[in-house]
Parts: structure tokens; sequence; C-alpha cells
């Protein structure tokens, strides 16, 4: 199906405008867009976002909510079909080195997607997530473009069949405990990790729910066949929830704020000698 729609495409791209675009996009993606101003819209970070019809900020935010959406999807159906038998818990480890910022962010220096980016030069300097979020925004855009099909076609062909090798993926240890408890003690903000619930399944394996606690506040919940995995699963959907949720972020440093005041509020009393 691709081989046909490249065929057609290069005969039109001479005819097109931004033909340019096209041809980089072609490079990245293995098939020209159909639709340029989805694949636009990634490119665009908020610092330079431009107004639409409407009066509404273009950017790739709303682009970049889908794709991580629609990238969970496709690195969740090809890890079950790959890894087969394999549990829920090494699954998700997995999926979430696929997909996790660092891994995004590097993808899209290799594939050349940097390069095409629109930002001031602040936000190039200060954001070090820009590479990571205009990849997600892609596979939005691909999505609206052609579909899920072509997404998983780009991720199979192009990102898993050239640039990651999912088997040492698998084998690579990420410790989202550490990376959280490091974020905790930089902001020296308390953390505790509470094992809530212990269950059996089928009368034979026992599964651990552990949850995140920073400053008496209840974060994300984590499972697991063991402690320690059930800690990383906190630790991981934790670290996205502070990520996204800016009032939960706003009121644990609040609740430290608080309690920092009460332990430096001098004694008004001076003892008798």
């Amino acid at each position: 199906m691709f081989l046909k729609l490249n065929i057609i495409d290069r005969i039109k791209l001479p005819f097109r405008k931004d033909k340019e675009l096209y041809a980089a996009f072609f490079d990245i993606l293995g098939f020209y867009p159909h639709r340029i101003k989805y694949y636009k819209q990634a490119l665009h970070h908020k610092s330079v976002a431009s107004r639409g019809r409407k009066g509404a900020e273009e950017h790739n935010e709303r682009l970049e909510f889908l794709g991580d959406a629609i990238l969970e999807a496709i690195s969740s159906d090809i890890l079950y079909h790959h890894f087969k038998g394999q549990r829920e818990g090494f699954l998700t480890n997995t999926r979430s080195k696929l997909v996790q910022r660092d891994t995004l962010n590097k993808l899209a220096s290799e594939i050349g997607l940097n390069n095409l980016i629109y930002s001031n030069s602040h936000s190039v300097t200060h954001n070090s997530y820009l590479g990571g979020n205009a990849f997600e925004a892609l596979v939005g855009a691909i999505y609206l473009d052609r579909g899920y099909d072509a997404c998983m076609y780009f991720m199979r062909k192009r990102i898993l069949g050239q640039l990651v090798n999912i088997e040492k993926v698998a084998k690579k240890e990420v410790n989202f405990k550490s990376r959280l408890i490091e974020w905790a003690q930089k902001n020296r903000i308390n953390v505790e990790f509470r094992l809530v619930e212990e269950q059996r399944e089928n009368g034979s394996s026992p599964v651990f729910i552990t949850r995140v606690i920073l400053e008496g506040l209840e974060c994300e919940c984590g499972r697991g066949y063991s402690k320690k995995e059930s800690h990383q699963q906190a630790a991981r959907e934790t670290l996205k929830q502070l990520k996204t949720d800016q009032e939960l972020t706003k009121a644990i440093f609040d609740a430290k704020a608080a309690r920092t005041a009460q332990e430096e509020e001098p004694v008004a009393l001076v003892p008798e000698a």
C-alpha cells in the first residue's frame, strides 16, 4: 500500500508547495504526507504559536497529547505480539523505556526532526524535552493524516526496524524510583513508598500495590509481582502525573513550604538559666 502511495506522491510532488518540507518528511517517515498542515503544526512549539482564523493559538501541544496516547497503544501492540508469554509487568516496563522522554529526544535527533522544529532560542536552551514532544506531535499528525496503520508502519519500519532494538531495550534497566527520589531530594520534598495492598492472583503469585506519598499527599499507585517492581511502576506513574498535573505539583510545594515554615519557626521563650 505504501509503495503505491509513494510512487503517486513522487509524481505530484514537483507541483506542490513546500516541496522541501514534503521531501524532508519523506526522509523521516518513509512516505509523503497527504495533509501537510498537521505536520507543520507538529513542528510549532508554543513559544512561536500563531493565531488561527478563529483566534485560537496554533502549536503542537494538542498533537503531542494525541501522539502520546497513540504511541503507547502502538508500542503495547508491538510488544504484546513480540514478547509472547511475558507478564504484564515486563511489557509495561519495556513500553515505558520505549516511550520515555530520553528515548524520544534521541529519536527526534536521529531522524532529523530537531532540525525542522520552530521555536525561539530561549525555548531551545531551557527545554530539554523539545525534540521528544515534537516526536509525539509527529505521531499525532500521522494519525490524523493517514490513520493508525500509518503510525504502525512508521514505528515498525522506520523506528524499530532501523533505530531501536527492542530486545536490548527490554534488558535495559531504568530506575524510575531513583529519578523520583533524586527530584524530591533536589526540591527538599518528603517522599514515601507505601504498600497499600497485597493480592493473590489465582491463589498463586502475590501482587503488590504501592502508592507514592509526597509531602503527605497521595500520588499514583503501581502494581508488580515484587515490591521493587511495584515501587518502580508507582514512581513512573507519579513522574508522569507531576509532568501533567500542575495543581498537584503546586499542592506538594505548598505543603512543603508549610512544613518547613513550622520547622524553622523560632521559639519565643528563652528557658531559664
